[in-house]
């Protein structure tokens, strides 16, 4: 690619980009926080490619989405699930940084804790 080819692939790459990021948009939840948001639509993103719903219906948006909802409250609020549901997550997930993470304390430790 030369001079013009380059910028105009590059603008379809970033117009691309844009679209998708308006159509997770429309997932946001209005209690979630930019930082949260961002991290959550870095998931979706990433994956949408493999959860697009067939033409028959599916669900497998929804899948995503619930997926994508289990990582971040997992993340941001500290809930607990399913080992296996959580291992499948975290490795959905890997790779995507997020920093200044709330630490938890789980009921066993806190238990632990006051028995020593």
């Amino acid at each position: 690619m030369v001079g013009g080819e380059a910028a105009a692939a590059v603008e379809e790459l970033v117009s691309g980009v844009r679209q998708a990021t308006d159509f997770a948009e429309q997932f946001r939840s209005y209690s979630e926080s930019e930082k949260q948001w961002k991290a959550r639509m870095e998931f979706i993103l990433r994956h949408l490619p493999d959860y697009r719903d067939p033409p028959d219906g599916g669900g497998r948006l929804d899948q995503l989405l619930s997926l994508s909802m289990v990582w971040a409250n997992h993340l941001f609020l500290g809930c607990s699930y399913n080992k296996d549901l959580l291992d499948k997550v975290m490795e959905m997930a890997d790779g995507i940084e997020v920093e200044d993470l709330p630490q938890f304390t789980t009921r066993s430790e806190l238990m632990k804790k006051h028995q020593c």
